[in-house]
């Protein structure tokens, strides 16, 4: 069982892997540097066939509203280490599991409907890597 310093040292893992999406995708509202938004589509619908397209003003749109919730919830997962989980650290865990397993669930199933069930074993990686060690309640 993890300690509460490695849980809070985690927090930060969680918003970086959270987070880093956010530039990525904003980015990808702009012709000229969506490139890396849509590759990682397409790497997310798998195959990496190249179908994943940019083109549409609409997906550009998502793509910047994507890319600030992702930015957000990163910058809020961060501060969350940082300015409450000292004063509240089992409320903070569970507070950032939870918002992390609603995404699991949410996106896993949208990608199902979607036709992008591939994009669920991705979802897994993810999900083991932002909650790591917090999956249990720290030791003192």
């Amino acid at each position: 069982m993890a300690s509460q310093a490695a849980h809070k040292r985690w927090l930060k893992v969680t918003a970086l892997v959270v987070g880093i999406g956010g530039p990525i995708f904003s980015f990808g509202s702009v012709g000229a540097t969506a490139e890396p938004a849509r590759l990682t589509l397409d790497i997310l619908s798998w195959p990496l066939d190249g179908a994943t397209t940019y083109a549409s003003p609409d997906t550009r749109f998502l793509s910047a509203l994507t890319g600030g919730f992702l930015l957000g919830w990163g910058v809020l997962i961060w501060r969350l280490a940082d300015l409450a989980y000292d004063a509240a650290p089992e409320a903070v865990r569970r507070a950032v599991v939870s918002g992390i397993l609603a995404w699991f669930v949410a996106d896993s199933a949208g990608s199902l409907a979607s036709g992008n069930g591939s994009n669920v074993a991705f979802n897994v990686a993810v999900l083991l890597l932002a909650v790591g060690p917090m999956w249990r309640p720290a030791r003192g």
